[in-house]
């Protein structure tokens, strides 16, 4: 691949929906980090820019020659979680390099991590292993980036949820391990619940209804924070049995069961038993929730340590996102390791890559609780040990990828901006879904 590709796509990385908190109309600052990003509303973004020649073959560097007696280096290069993240994965990392004396890596958590990888990218100097989203992972497809695993790298793939496996392949190759995942549930306030007669609802018109009950405008207190968030709300376009690409690889999101799903979605926030998090001044949905400003929340199990720890004393539940007219769906947020086809030491990336993604690896790494581990063989443990997640990691066998097509984020955005001129009154589902197939099928066509 030449320079130009390398940098085209580096601007389509800058160019994304940052999944950190991966609610409103910006990213919130204040979310936690998470190892696998949370969907949020990003600003407005430029539509990124298409390549203007074909992917090309380049000669990959030659691998950096240790000197006779030290280990080569090996570099993993991912984003700035929280710190205690950011130390179990160099622990997992530097107990690997304690098991064997070929290879010494290193956990370069960046806090810039699209500028860091854009500037190592369009250097021609690839980090030898780094996170790719499954938002975009087909940016790296079309581009051309990632090397083919060869046979037995990825070790049992088959032990990977399908749904995640399948959101790293391409062309039939599985190209890349997940390190772990999210899911979204309902998440409500017990008390508030209570003290309301309120049941924990279990489908749409048991939550519109929840919703309405729990709300008391005059105290400012509200039923429910609705992200403007494209990855909230397609959890209920699916729910609704509706679609965002068919099968025949058209868009297809323009349909009387996309508007059915943004019409209950945006219903809420136009009678008013929902707000958006900025309404109660919060960042983000965690926030609003944490603050009692509303009694439940559509979230991540990212929002469970941070409860804990900032919220310490509000007693929450966690239940299925309540089930629509076609049934239940929920949204499968995952990263994966990703190695280079032109990286400076391909054989030791895959033996880095399955030292954090065999069994033994992700368990040490997933027992940390702020992520769930992609390999169902782990299922069992890691419910024994987190029994109060158990349905974060129940709706693996239930969700549909945070994954569309290349450059797709121009296409989120115009689903983003839809939500809240809806919600304002400025604009219809009818007017706002015809804008977003409009765009689909402009990226599609590209």
């Amino acid at each position: 691949m030449n320079k130009q590709i390398l940098i085209v796509l580096a601007t389509l990385l800058v160019v994304s929906i940052v999944i950190v908190g991966c609610g409103g109309a910006a990213a919130p600052t204040s979310a936690p980090p998470t190892t696998a990003p949370q969907p949020t509303t990003a600003p407005q973004a430029t539509t990124a820019p298409e390549p203007t020649t074909a992917p090309q073959a380049t000669t990959a560097p030659q691998p950096t020659q240790a000197p006779a007696g030290e280990a080569a280096k090996l570099q993993l290069l991912g984003w700035s979680a929280s710190d205690v993240e950011n130390e179990t994965l160099k622990q997992v990392v530097a107990d690997w390099n304690a098991s064997q004396k070929d290879f010494v890596a290193s956990f370069d958590a960046s806090p810039n991590y699209d500028q860091s990888l854009q500037t190592a990218l369009a250097g021609g100097q690839p980090p030898d292993v780094f996170y790719i989203d499954s938002l975009k992972f087909p940016d790296f497809i079309k581009n051309d980036v990632l090397a083919v695993p060869p046979a037995g790298a990825i070790a049992n793939p088959d032990d990977f949820y399908p749904s995640l496996r399948e959101a790293f392949t391409a062309n039939g190759t599985f190209y890349c391990p997940p390190k772990d995942f999210s899911t979204l549930a309902l998440i409500y306030n017990k008390k508030m619940l209570d003290d309301a007669g309120v049941k924990v609802p279990t489908n749409w018109d048991e939550l519109a209804a929840a919703s309405k009950k729990l709300t008391d405008s005059g105290k400012g207190v509200y039923g429910m924070s609705l992200s403007a968030d494209a990855a909230r709300w397609v959890a209920f376009l699916y729910q609704a049995g509706g679609e965002v690409i068919g099968k025949d690889g058209k868009m297809n999101i323009n349909t009387p069961e996309a508007k059915q799903a943004l019409d209950f979605y945006t219903g809420m926030l136009v009678d008013g038993s929902a707000v958006t998090p900025d309404k109660v001044d919060s960042g983000w949905n965690g926030e609003a929730f944490g603050k009692e400003k509303v009694a439940m929340v559509v979230e991540g199990n990212w929002i469970v340590p941070f409860l804990k720890k900032d919220y310490p004393n509000v007693d929450f539940g966690i239940a299925e996102l309540p089930a629509g007219p076609k049934g239940k769906a929920t949204m499968a947020f995952t990263v994966c390791y990703g190695v280079p086809k032109n990286g400076a030491n391909i054989a030791g990336s895959w033996k880095l890559v399955d030292a954090l993604t065999n069994e033994a690896g992700m368990k040490k790494w997933t027992d940390l609780g702020l992520a769930m581990p992609t390999r169902k063989s782990l299922r069992d443990g890691w419910i024994a040990e987190f029994p109060d997640l158990k349905v974060f990691l129940d709706g693996a066998d239930y969700s549909h990828p945070w994954q569309f097509a290349p450059g797709f984020t121009a296409v989120t955005d115009a689903i983003n901006k839809g939500i809240q001129e809806i919600a304002a009154g400025q604009a219809t589902s009818e007017s706002v879904l015809k804008t977003v197939q409009s765009a689909g099928e402009d990226v599609l066509g590209k």
